[in-house]
């Protein structure tokens, strides 16, 4: 089967050399694999190593533009542009066993769409391990199925997932108004559709976690403020997970207001939150490799901050919704 692996980056210098090397040993064949990478209008290197790449790795790539920098239009670029049986997209910032491409591939079989595990890297310094608990754990980024081990099942969302190239067809191209939340939205229409979205663990890929709190809580921010606006579009590609942030935010606002009249309400909230902030720090303590003292005392001062600025950020999203304006200057 003829596969085209996608990249769609924007200054990702300096983590395409390292996605590259994985690429270049994976174990399926080599002439079977179509590269397209698509460049966002980066501001570093990115181009010229996407250049380097295609001019000595033996690869089939073709390497194409997304001058509206968004990663729906850079999808919907890569889609376009692709001639292989089936699609498979990755971050620029993954990381992948030599045996991704040919376990996701035999997972396809009998299938329309179908992914794996995307766990964090492994720290390396007790920092790293506090992040990468905060990036992974139930309580905050790891709600998702993708983040989670588990036996073969079906699923509503996925990441790096390889689908048929015919699904994109039925389904039509990603919605270019979201910046962020697209696979959500593609997702949903893919299972509205009638496609079936399959976990399977036998493919397993990594991420790097953002190691800094800026960063984290930048990211979440971010995620927020998208899943807000694309309320308006798209409402029914979200589960309840997606709006606890929200609700929590708002009913802690409420509560603090309340005080005025009697402090129960946010004492009750907060004796209620702290027992599950322990026990998810406690979890992500035992599951990290390294680190497990330090992310036990940071986790439990840093899931809050995760979740009002998750919270905050959808309260944003529905205050700002995308307008017609956006569109034309986003086009422009």
């Amino acid at each position: 089967m003829k596969i085209t692996f996608v990249v769609v980056a924007f200054n990702a210098a300096a983590s395409l050399p390292s996605l590259f090397q994985d690429l270049l040993h994976q174990d399926y064949p080599h002439d079977q694999i179509e590269v397209i990478l698509v460049d966002s209008a980066s501001a570093d290197e990115t181009k010229s190593i996407m250049t380097q790449f295609q001019e000595t790795s033996g690869f089939s790539v073709r390497i194409l533009d997304n001058p509206k920098r968004w990663l729906a239009a850079g999808c919907n670029i890569a889609i376009g542009a692709a001639t292989g049986e089936a699609l498979i997209r990755v971050d620029a910032h993954a990381h992948l066993p030599s045996d991704f491409l040919s376990s996701s591939v035999r997972a396809l079989d009998g299938r329309d769409v179908v992914g794996g595990a995307v766990l964090s890297t492994a720290p390396s310094t007790w920092q790293e391990a506090v992040f990468r608990a905060l990036d992974t754990s139930r309580f905050c980024g790891g709600a998702a199925s993708f983040r989670n081990t588990g036996k073969t099942h079906e699923v509503k969302s996925l990441a790096y997932e390889i689908c048929r190239r015919e699904v994109y067809r039925k389904t039509g191209p990603y919605d270019e108004r979201l910046q962020r939340t697209e696979d959500n939205d593609m997702h949903y229409r893919m299972r509205k559709a009638g496609f079936r979205l399959f976990y399977d663990p036998s493919i397993v890929s990594w991420h790097t976690a953002r190691n800094s709190l800026r960063g984290q809580l930048a990211q979440k921010w971010g995620n927020g403020v998208w899943i807000g606006r694309t309320l308006y579009i798209q409402p029914k590609c979200f589960e309840i997970h997606h709006l606890i942030p929200m609700l929590f935010t708002l009913t802690f606002v409420l509560f603090l207001f309340l005080t005025m009249v009697s402090s129960a309400p946010l004492l009750l909230l907060c004796l209620f939150y702290l027992f599950f902030d322990l026990l998810f720090a406690a979890e992500a303590a035992k599951e990290s490799p390294v680190g497990k003292l330090p992310v036990f005392l940071f986790t439990p001062f840093l899931f809050p901050l995760i979740h009002f600025a998750y919270g905050f950020g959808t309260i944003f999203g529905l205050m700002t919704p995308v307008t017609e304006s956006d569109l034309l200057r986003r086009n422009m």
